[in-house]
Protein backbone atom coordinates (compact mmCIF):
# COMPACT_ATOMS: atom_id res chain seq x y z
CA UNK A 1 0.00 0.00 0.00
CA UNK A 2 1.21 3.49 -0.91
CA UNK A 3 0.24 6.72 0.85
CA UNK A 4 -0.64 10.07 -0.76
CA UNK A 5 3.05 11.04 -0.94
CA UNK A 6 4.09 7.91 -2.82
CA UNK A 7 5.67 6.32 0.24
CA UNK A 8 4.84 2.80 1.49
CA UNK A 9 2.00 3.02 4.00
CA UNK A 10 2.93 2.27 7.60
CA UNK A 11 0.88 1.05 10.54
CA UNK A 12 1.53 2.05 14.15
CA UNK A 13 2.11 -0.99 16.35
CA UNK A 14 3.23 0.93 19.45
CA UNK A 15 2.87 4.53 20.60
CA UNK A 16 3.16 6.34 23.89
CA UNK A 17 2.60 10.09 23.72
CA UNK A 18 3.10 10.49 27.51
CA UNK A 19 -0.09 12.52 27.83
CA UNK A 20 -1.46 10.79 30.93
CA UNK A 21 -1.16 11.63 34.59
CA UNK A 22 1.38 8.88 35.25
CA UNK A 23 3.56 6.38 33.43
CA UNK A 24 1.63 3.47 31.91
CA UNK A 25 2.82 0.52 34.00
CA UNK A 26 1.11 -1.93 31.65
CA UNK A 27 3.58 -0.75 29.00
CA UNK A 28 6.71 0.30 30.88
CA UNK A 29 8.77 -1.31 33.61
CA UNK A 30 10.81 0.99 35.85
CA UNK A 31 14.16 -0.51 36.80
CA UNK A 32 15.43 -0.49 40.36
CA UNK A 33 18.80 -0.38 42.10
CA UNK A 34 19.71 -4.04 41.57
CA UNK A 35 20.85 -3.12 38.04
CA UNK A 36 24.43 -1.86 37.73
CA UNK A 37 26.45 -1.92 34.50
CA UNK A 38 29.33 -0.11 32.78
CA UNK A 39 30.71 1.35 36.03
CA UNK A 40 27.99 3.98 35.97
CA UNK A 41 27.72 6.27 38.97
CA UNK A 42 23.96 6.21 39.55
CA UNK A 43 21.54 3.78 41.12
CA UNK A 44 18.26 3.45 39.26
CA UNK A 45 15.23 3.92 41.48
CA UNK A 46 11.48 3.67 40.90
CA UNK A 47 10.43 7.09 42.16
CA UNK A 48 8.53 10.14 40.86
CA UNK A 49 11.74 12.01 41.65
CA UNK A 50 13.48 10.20 38.79
CA UNK A 51 10.65 9.04 36.47
CA UNK A 52 7.56 11.17 35.92
CA UNK A 53 5.21 12.63 33.34
CA UNK A 54 4.83 16.38 32.94
CA UNK A 55 1.62 17.90 31.54
CA UNK A 56 1.08 19.77 28.30
CA UNK A 57 2.72 23.18 28.45
CA UNK A 58 5.30 22.20 31.06
CA UNK A 59 8.14 21.75 28.56
CA UNK A 60 8.63 24.24 25.72
CA UNK A 61 8.37 22.77 22.26
CA UNK A 62 6.71 19.52 23.32
CA UNK A 63 3.58 18.27 21.59
CA UNK A 64 1.50 17.57 24.69
CA UNK A 65 2.85 15.88 27.80
CA UNK A 66 6.37 14.53 28.22
CA UNK A 67 8.29 11.83 30.00
CA UNK A 68 11.00 13.25 32.24
CA UNK A 69 13.91 11.15 33.45
CA UNK A 70 15.85 12.95 36.15
CA UNK A 71 19.20 12.31 37.83
CA UNK A 72 19.76 13.67 41.33
CA UNK A 73 22.63 13.68 43.78
CA UNK A 74 22.01 11.59 46.88
CA UNK A 75 23.67 13.50 49.74
CA UNK A 76 24.21 10.51 52.01
CA UNK A 77 24.80 8.00 49.22
CA UNK A 78 22.17 5.50 48.10
CA UNK A 79 22.95 1.94 49.18
CA UNK A 80 21.90 -0.68 46.65
CA UNK A 81 20.92 -4.29 47.47
CA UNK A 82 24.47 -5.40 46.64
CA UNK A 83 25.95 -2.92 49.13
CA UNK A 84 27.23 -0.49 46.50
CA UNK A 85 26.82 3.13 47.59
CA UNK A 86 25.86 5.43 44.70
CA UNK A 87 26.28 9.19 44.82
CA UNK A 88 23.48 9.69 42.29
CA UNK A 89 20.04 8.23 41.54
CA UNK A 90 18.28 8.28 38.18
CA UNK A 91 15.59 6.66 36.01
CA UNK A 92 15.44 3.85 33.48
CA UNK A 93 12.36 2.31 31.83
CA UNK A 94 11.80 -0.56 29.40
CA UNK A 95 9.01 -2.53 27.72
CA UNK A 96 10.39 -6.03 28.35
CA UNK A 97 7.57 -8.54 28.72
CA UNK A 98 5.01 -5.92 27.65
CA UNK A 99 6.00 -5.02 24.09
CA UNK A 100 8.62 -6.18 21.63
CA UNK A 101 8.79 -6.44 17.85
CA UNK A 102 10.83 -7.73 14.92
CA UNK A 103 11.50 -5.31 12.03
CA UNK A 104 10.09 -1.84 11.61
CA UNK A 105 10.90 1.70 12.63
CA UNK A 106 11.36 2.71 16.29
CA UNK A 107 11.64 6.42 16.96
CA UNK A 108 11.46 8.91 19.81
CA UNK A 109 11.42 12.71 20.04
CA UNK A 110 13.94 13.69 22.71
CA UNK A 111 15.57 16.80 24.16
CA UNK A 112 18.72 16.65 26.32
CA UNK A 113 20.89 19.09 28.30
CA UNK A 114 24.41 20.38 27.66
CA UNK A 115 26.09 18.50 30.54
CA UNK A 116 29.36 16.67 29.99
CA UNK A 117 29.48 13.16 31.40
CA UNK A 118 25.79 12.32 31.49
CA UNK A 119 24.85 9.25 29.43
CA UNK A 120 21.22 9.08 28.27
CA UNK A 121 20.21 6.53 25.66
CA UNK A 122 17.29 5.26 23.58
CA UNK A 123 17.94 1.66 22.58
CA UNK A 124 16.69 -1.91 22.17
CA UNK A 125 17.67 -5.32 23.52
CA UNK A 126 16.73 -8.89 22.72
CA UNK A 127 15.02 -11.05 25.32
CA UNK A 128 17.90 -13.45 25.85
CA UNK A 129 21.43 -13.27 27.24
CA UNK A 130 23.52 -10.26 26.23
CA UNK A 131 24.99 -9.88 23.67
CA UNK A 132 23.76 -13.08 22.05
CA UNK A 133 20.33 -11.69 21.10
CA UNK A 134 21.64 -8.32 19.90
CA UNK A 135 21.56 -4.69 20.97
CA UNK A 136 20.56 -1.72 18.82
CA UNK A 137 21.63 1.68 20.19
CA UNK A 138 19.41 4.21 18.44
CA UNK A 139 20.84 7.18 20.33
CA UNK A 140 23.58 7.56 22.94
CA UNK A 141 24.86 10.88 24.25
CA UNK A 142 27.82 11.49 26.57
CA UNK A 143 27.50 15.22 27.07
CA UNK A 144 29.26 16.71 24.04
CA UNK A 145 26.23 18.52 22.61
CA UNK A 146 27.30 18.60 18.96
CA UNK A 147 27.05 14.83 18.44
CA UNK A 148 25.26 11.61 19.33
CA UNK A 149 26.31 8.01 18.78
CA UNK A 150 24.68 4.88 17.33
CA UNK A 151 25.89 1.28 17.52
CA UNK A 152 25.13 -2.42 17.23
CA UNK A 153 26.31 -5.09 19.68
CA UNK A 154 26.26 -8.84 19.30
CA UNK A 155 28.47 -11.93 19.67
CA UNK A 156 31.93 -11.00 18.45
CA UNK A 157 31.16 -7.30 18.20
CA UNK A 158 30.12 -6.23 21.71
CA UNK A 159 31.55 -3.71 24.13
CA UNK A 160 34.13 -1.85 22.06
CA UNK A 161 32.06 -2.66 18.99
CA UNK A 162 33.36 -1.83 15.51
CA UNK A 163 29.74 -1.28 14.38
CA UNK A 164 29.50 2.29 15.68
CA UNK A 165 29.13 5.79 14.29
CA UNK A 166 28.88 9.42 15.42
CA UNK A 167 26.44 11.95 13.99
CA UNK A 168 27.47 15.60 14.17
CA UNK A 169 24.59 18.06 14.04
CA UNK A 170 24.51 20.77 11.37
CA UNK A 171 25.60 24.25 12.38
CA UNK A 172 23.02 25.88 14.63
CA UNK A 173 21.69 22.57 15.99
CA UNK A 174 22.65 20.40 18.95
CA UNK A 175 21.11 17.98 21.43
CA UNK A 176 19.45 20.74 23.44
CA UNK A 177 16.83 21.07 20.71
CA UNK A 178 14.08 18.58 20.02
CA UNK A 179 15.14 15.83 17.61
CA UNK A 180 13.61 12.57 16.39
CA UNK A 181 16.04 9.66 16.78
CA UNK A 182 15.05 6.58 14.79
CA UNK A 183 16.11 3.19 13.51
CA UNK A 184 14.74 1.43 10.43
CA UNK A 185 15.26 -2.30 10.95
CA UNK A 186 14.84 -4.95 8.26
CA UNK A 187 15.91 -8.57 7.84
CA UNK A 188 19.18 -7.57 6.17
CA UNK A 189 19.99 -4.01 7.20
CA UNK A 190 19.66 -1.46 10.00
CA UNK A 191 19.51 2.25 9.21
CA UNK A 192 19.89 5.00 11.81
CA UNK A 193 18.22 8.37 11.30
CA UNK A 194 18.10 11.77 12.99
CA UNK A 195 15.19 14.00 11.95
CA UNK A 196 14.68 11.68 8.96
CA UNK A 197 18.30 12.17 7.83
CA UNK A 198 20.03 8.85 7.19
CA UNK A 199 23.21 8.94 9.29
CA UNK A 200 24.48 5.33 9.20
CA UNK A 201 23.55 2.10 7.44
CA UNK A 202 24.67 -1.34 8.64
CA UNK A 203 24.16 -4.41 6.46
CA UNK A 204 24.17 -8.07 7.37
CA UNK A 205 27.50 -8.67 5.54
CA UNK A 206 29.12 -5.81 7.51
CA UNK A 207 28.11 -7.46 10.78
CA UNK A 208 29.07 -10.97 9.67
CA UNK A 209 32.69 -9.89 9.28
CA UNK A 210 32.79 -9.92 13.09
CA UNK A 211 30.13 -12.42 14.18
CA UNK A 212 26.63 -13.74 13.69
CA UNK A 213 23.76 -11.46 12.67
CA UNK A 214 21.46 -11.49 15.72
CA UNK A 215 18.86 -9.05 14.50
CA UNK A 216 16.13 -11.46 13.49
CA UNK A 217 14.52 -11.88 16.91
CA UNK A 218 12.20 -9.57 18.89
CA UNK A 219 13.64 -6.54 20.66
CA UNK A 220 12.15 -4.39 23.43
CA UNK A 221 12.56 -0.65 24.02
CA UNK A 222 14.66 1.10 26.68
CA UNK A 223 15.06 4.74 27.66
CA UNK A 224 17.49 5.64 30.44
CA UNK A 225 19.59 8.39 31.94
CA UNK A 226 22.93 7.16 33.25
CA UNK A 227 25.59 9.30 34.94
CA UNK A 228 29.28 8.81 34.16
CA UNK A 229 30.59 5.35 33.41
CA UNK A 230 32.54 3.66 30.65
CA UNK A 231 31.41 5.52 27.53
CA UNK A 232 31.70 9.06 28.96
CA UNK A 233 35.07 8.16 30.53
CA UNK A 234 36.32 6.76 27.22
CA UNK A 235 35.34 10.04 25.59
CA UNK A 236 36.45 12.62 28.17
CA UNK A 237 39.25 10.68 29.91
CA UNK A 238 38.07 11.55 33.43
CA UNK A 239 39.09 8.89 35.96
CA UNK A 240 38.00 10.56 39.19
CA UNK A 241 36.81 11.44 41.66
CA UNK A 242 33.75 10.60 39.55
CA UNK A 243 34.47 8.17 36.69
CA UNK A 244 33.59 9.90 33.42
CA UNK A 245 31.92 12.87 35.15
CA UNK A 246 33.52 16.33 35.45
CA UNK A 247 33.37 18.06 38.82
CA UNK A 248 31.37 20.87 37.20
CA UNK A 249 28.64 18.49 36.08
CA UNK A 250 28.57 16.77 39.47
CA UNK A 251 28.14 20.17 41.13
CA UNK A 252 25.37 21.11 38.70
CA UNK A 253 23.49 17.88 39.38
CA UNK A 254 23.85 18.43 43.12
CA UNK A 255 22.23 21.86 42.76
CA UNK A 256 19.72 21.30 39.96
CA UNK A 257 19.51 17.70 38.87
CA UNK A 258 19.92 16.62 35.23
CA UNK A 259 16.89 15.89 33.07
CA UNK A 260 16.05 14.50 29.67
CA UNK A 261 12.61 14.90 28.12
CA UNK A 262 10.88 12.45 25.78
CA UNK A 263 7.90 13.81 23.85
CA UNK A 264 6.82 10.45 22.44
CA UNK A 265 7.97 6.95 21.46
CA UNK A 266 6.51 5.15 18.44
CA UNK A 267 7.03 1.95 16.46
CA UNK A 268 5.67 1.48 12.95
CA UNK A 269 5.82 -1.29 10.37
CA UNK A 270 5.08 -1.48 6.67
CA UNK A 271 1.45 -2.22 5.89
CA UNK A 272 2.50 -4.55 3.05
Amino acid sequence: MIDDHGEPERVVIFADEFNGDSLDRDTWNVRGPSLWVNNELQAYIDSPQTVRLLPEGAVEGADGGVLELRALAHPDGFETPSGRVADFVSGRINTRGNFDFTYGRAEARIRMPDLEGIWPAFWMLGNGRWPDTGEIDIMEYVGEPDWVGVALHGPGYSGETPIVNKYFFPEGEDVTGWHVYAVEWTADSIEFLVDDRLIYRVTRPMVEIYGEWRFDTPKYLIVNLAIGGAYPAKTNGIEGPYYGLPDETAAYIEQNGATIHVDWVRVTQSAN
